[in-house]
């Protein structure tokens, strides 16, 4: 309905008033409709952590500025929110507060929605869910045990960090410099029954379809490949001297086979374990490996230490003894448990090799130049040297070439392996889905039938911060199979499995079966999906998975669950301390600072305002508790309304980059919307009363006319394919700046603002919805603006009919005149010679030349 707005801008009720009105009129619910083309918008879904974070704030409103502006383009759109509910940090909080996770996750989710809804987030609310409901987990623990049927599911032992005091197992997040967070005792790594997924069996596809997702960050694709880790090698198999034992190897460099000096076997490998119960220091140093972090990152900086196992193995090409190793850089769930040593040509194994006096025999030469290898390894490819009959090979020449003599004798077959390892779904912890499995007598595991399903988690429980409630309570794991006693499988899911596929859910969130495959085969593939970097392997890779595990279990059609990705750069601020005389630090909020800073924008001075004393200047870094500077949403939204934060969030950087918190540009978008709000304002009384009529528009008002729609394809350009909001803002704010010197004199000029006013307000909405709805309506419009159309560029406007050309003589400016744009060269060099602040520069001189740059300048030179 049209209504008129009042002078001054009040965001606050106008907001609230707004929001009742979208929730009353259902105005964001999805439905199924053919006739449309769909849009499925996403954000990676919050954890319940109590509170709205600035992250979360930019996240969630770069996907409601991208569903808004798809709406607009006549799009059905889908934009559901939900919670991923389950996670150890629910534990510890509940310990802390003396209370059980699930009612400290309820609570956070029903906190974190009403601050969601505060920042006018168009989400479709009748989609909501928690992934700690068990009208959730059900069809997750389902889905596991046709995985199980499939023979896509295994159990098998696998180490974790164990603390020897509590008798439990620990997150890696929980060992603190290798103690238990709560008992302080030295965490031990122990082998115990654990449940996998097989993703391996999917590394190929996940690999391949990579080159299907173009809306995907290179980076990000990148990281993927990486992960999965394709590569070309030769297993290779050595006989024990000592022992009726083979070791098994892989590499992916045979044409280095010649420089073998040792092999090294994980601490858990068998022979290891053999030669530990023989020699009481090979046992001392296996078990010191039992305390080691296992993590990749962990390996590639820890020191390598080593012991010899007394065995060697013949090399089968030299007919040399190599001395066999146990050292802790390898791993047991690596590959074979074992690796073959090239010192020479592989810097690990250098250094090993250097720290124990063991042999470096190099057999590459590089293919330029010399190699000094008493300094490092030569790890580039070359020629090959020292091997034998293969001498002078290239290295694919060589790999070829060796890997056949392997095969010939049959100690080598190539293979084709993968750095991605399956997926270990079993967490040791309680605030989980407890996997569907059941442990028989026998020892056999088999799946929870059906009709019992789902295997519910207990909510009102007592966390002790020690044992598991369920693994704790012997009455919750009593059960039967076929009338024999059973007990339940006490681990619960990795939270990853949640997340893996609540994307798919939200087509169908109502649905009495995992997914309703004509919904979900509607709205999916998503369109647009957003979140953080961080999340650009294990969530994104294991999403892929289940959406091709989903795809195979005919639930959805397509290979992949995301079309484009966008990931958002991280909010930084401002931090300040006070350092104590012990070098304690005592951080203070940057609103309770006030700052002064110099032309380059550095900080010069701070004053805590509270008692006028200076603080310290900490930097700029991501908003933290540690470092109390994060900004409280709440708060900016109750100071200024919910568009302004969003605008501000929108206009300070390109999505992707961090954006820096600035107090003055919150400032200055709160200032910007009072300027347009005043725009619509003077304008309102003129609002619907007159048409355009392009024909009679004069000179200045095809000027701009041309603005309006030279910003109007600049925004569709900016917030569609190059998703760059701020240069879209920009663009809006340079044509308000065009508005606000327009006349409204004539009925042309009144009709021209009333088409610029209108596509300012349009292409504002999606970033700022609340104050536009209201400016819509004061602009003489009774339809929802949330489905109005966006703005058309009408190409026509954009052609300019006269240009503005300076006129020079020398290089310098003696005039501008108003030509029209098609001119000659020759007519436009009459005129220029024939102006009158032309022609007295030229009275007593020569002309040489006449330059005429199109449609800019003419320059006369003469002498």
């Amino acid at each position: 309905m049209t209504r008129r707005i009042e002078e001054q801008y009040q965001p606050i009720a106008l907001e609230a008033e707004i929001q009742q009105r979208w929730e009353k009129d259902q105005v964001f619910a999805a439905h199924e409709d053919d006739s449309k083309e769909k849009f499925y918008c996403l954000s990676m879904f919050p954890y319940p952590s109590g509170k709205l974070h600035m992250g979360h704030v930019r996240n969630y409103t770069l996907s409601d500025v991208v569903s808004r502006y798809q709406r607009l383009l006549g799009k059905n759109v889908l934009h559901p929110i939900g919670w991923d509910a389950f996670g150890l940090p629910a534990e510890n909080a509940a310990i802390q507060n003396h209370t059980a996770p699930a009612k400290w996750t309820y609570e956070n989710i029903k906190d974190m929605r009403s601050q969601l809804k505060a920042l006018g987030f168009g989400y479709d609310w009748d989609r909501e869910f928690a992934t700690c409901q068990p009208e959730y987990y059900r069809w997750e623990q389902w889905f596991f045990t046709k995985l199980f049927e499939k023979g896509l599911v295994y159990k098998k032992n696998a180490t974790v960090n164990w603390d020897p005091v509590d008798q439990t197992v620990l997150a890696n997040e929980q060992v603190i410099d290798g103690r238990g967070w709560r008992s302080g005792a030295i965490v031990e790594q122990k082998e115990i029954p654990q449940w996998f997924v097989k993703i391996t069996a999917y590394a190929e596809e996940l690999l391949n379809d990579l080159d299907q997702l173009d809306g995907w960050p290179d980076q990000v694709k990148a990281m993927q490949r990486n992960w999965i880790g394709r590569s070309e090698g030769v297993q290779i198999t050595f006989n024990v001297d000592q022992l009726d034992m083979q070791v098994s190897v892989y590499t992916t460099r045979p044409d280095t086979f010649f420089g073998v000096t040792y092999m090294a076997v994980a601490a858990q490998h068998p022979l290891a374990q053999k030669a530990a119960a023989e020699h009481a220091d090979v046992a001392a140093f296996v078990d010191s490996c039992k305390q080691q972090k296992v993590a990749e990152a962990d390996l590639a900086t820890m020191e390598k230490r080593g012991i010899a196992t007394g065995y060697t193995a013949t090399h089968p090409l030299t007919g040399q003894q190599v001395p066999i190793w146990v050292a802790n850089f390898v791993l047991m769930d690596y590959g074979t448990g074992a690796v073959m040593a090239v010192p020479a040509h592989d810097q690990r194994d250098y250094e090993f090799a250097k720290a124990y006096g063991l042999d470096i025999q190099p057999v590459i030469q590089p293919l330029q130049g010399e190699h000094d290898f008493t300094v490092e390894a030569l790890t580039e490819k070359g020629t090959l040297i020292n091997s034998g009959e293969f001498d002078g090979l290239s290295f694919e020449d060589g790999f070829n070439a060796i890997a056949n003599k392997l095969a010939e004798m049959g100690i080598g077959e190539r293979q084709v392996n993968y750095r991605l390892r399956d997926w270990g779904v079993s967490r040791q912890r309680y605030w989980g889905a407890p996997i569907p499995m059941l442990n028989l007598e026998n020892g056999e595991s088999v799946p929870v039938p059906e009709s019992e399903l789902p295997v519910k988690l207990p909510e009102d429980v007592v966390m002790n911060g020690v044992t598991s409630p369920i693994k704790a309570d012997p009455e919750w794991r009593k059960t039967t199979y076929n009338g024999m006693p059973a007990e339940h499988e006490t681990d619960t899911f990795d939270t990853f499995m949640e997340s893996s596929w609540y994307y798919a859910r939200y087509c169908s969130p109502q649905a009495d079966s995992m997914l309703d495959p004509s919904k979900a085969n509607y709205w999916l593939p998503v369109d647009q999906y957003i979140g953080g970097i961080e999340h650009a392997i294990l969530h994104l890779l294991y999403a892929r998975f289940f959406h091709k595990l989903m795809r195979d279990t005919g639930l959805v059609q397509s290979d992949e669950p995301f079309k484009r990705l966008l990931c958002q750069g991280m909010v930084l601020a401002d931090s300040f301390y006070r350092e104590d005389q012990h070098g304690g630090k005592t951080w203070f909020s940057p609103l309770d600072v006030e700052v002064k800073r110099n032309e380059k924008g550095e900080v010069v001075e701070a004053i805590y305002v509270n008692d006028g004393q200076p603080v310290q200047h900490g930097g700029i870094s991501k908003m933290s508790k540690s470092k109390n500077n994060g900004i409280d949403p709440q708060t900016m939204v109750d100071k200024y309304g919910a568009d302004t934060v969003r605008l501000f969030m929108m206009f300070a950087a390109p999505p992707e980059l961090t954006l820096e918190w600035s107090d003055a540009g919150v400032e200055g978008a709160h200032r910007f919307l009072r300027r347009v709000w005043k725009l619509v304002y003077d304008f309102q009384a003129f609002a619907g009363q007159q048409q355009l009529d392009v024909a009679s528009l004069t000179g200045a008002q095809k000027a701009l006319r041309r603005e309006v729609h030279r910003a109007i394809a600049k925004v569709t350009d900016d917030m569609g394919r190059r998703q760059n909001f701020n240069t879209a803002i920009a663009a809006v704010m340079e044509l308000s700046n065009h508005l606000q010197k327009a006349p409204l004199d004539s009925s042309n000029d009144k009709a021209l603002m009333q088409e610029a006013l209108d596509a300012v307000v349009l292409m504002l909405s999606p970033i700022t919805p609340h104050v536009c709805e209201r400016m819509w309506q004061a602009l003489g419009h009774d339809s929802d603006i949330n489905f109005e159309q966006w703005p058309v560029v009408d190409e026509n406007a954009l052609i300019e009919d006269e240009k503005l050309v300076v006129l020079q003589v020398n290089g310098k400016v003696r005039a501008k005149i108003t030509v029209p744009a098609d001119i000659s060269k020759e007519a436009i060099e009459a005129l220029a010679l024939a102006d009158p602040h032309v022609q007295k520069f030229l009275a007593d001189v020569t002309v040489r030349k006449v330059i005429y740059v199109p449609g800019k300048l003419v320059n006369v030179v003469a002498n």
